[in-house]
């Protein structure tokens, strides 16, 4: 099973990519960790897209999430939407490809410092990437990330911890099935 996770924030210290990593490690040994600044792309503007077509970052995303079986990404929440980085890059990618995700099989997350651990976020998502093909699995939101989250450890808090397990349970079953 090839798992993709992507923590979508350009942070060296983000807490999306430790919880998306986290995350993917949980249903295999060894997921494929996407870096949002690998994709770095000029801001999206259909003046620039004329001149210089789709650039090769937008096609590589895209050829990532087409071999995957899922894809997991933790936003950031900036502001209560994405990171300007991820939403660029949704931006052009979509350009490329109306139905940007094709069907690919999610799991959502977010995590913040906050008491409402990227809830706005995550619910623009669940809300937006069905209309550009994704399957979405399941989600979960972890709140309080410093207080509720340690390497090594993951999730501290009881309840949050067994409620991301019973999303995660739900989502690997749901992946098994359709790869079998």
């Amino acid at each position: 099973m090839k798992i993709i996770a992507l923590g979508a924030s350009t942070s060296s210290r983000s807490i999306n990519r430790q919880f998306a990593t986290f995350a993917a490690q949980q249903l295999t040994p060894e997921p494929t960790i996407l870096r949002l600044e690998d994709y770095e792309l000029p801001v999206f503007s259909v003046d620039l897209e004329e001149r210089l077509g789709i650039p090769q970052p937008a096609k590589d995303f895209l050829a990532q999430l087409d071999q995957a079986d899922l894809v997991i990404i933790s936003f950031a929440e900036h502001n209560g939407s994405y990171a300007a980085a991820f939403k660029n890059l949704l931006d052009w990618a979509s350009r490329s490809r109306a139905k940007t995700f094709l069907g690919t099989k999610m799991l959502l997350l977010a995590t913040s410092p906050g008491s409402r651990g990227g809830a706005t976020v995550l619910h623009a998502a669940i809300e937006t990437f069905p209309h550009l093909g994704a399957h979405i699995l399941g989600s979960f939101s972890l709140p309080s990330f410093g207080q509720n989250f340690a390497p090594g450890d993951g999730i501290l808090h009881p309840e949050h911890r067994a409620q991301f397990h019973r999303v995660l349970d739900g989502v690997q079953e749901l992946v098994l099935s359709s790869v079998s």
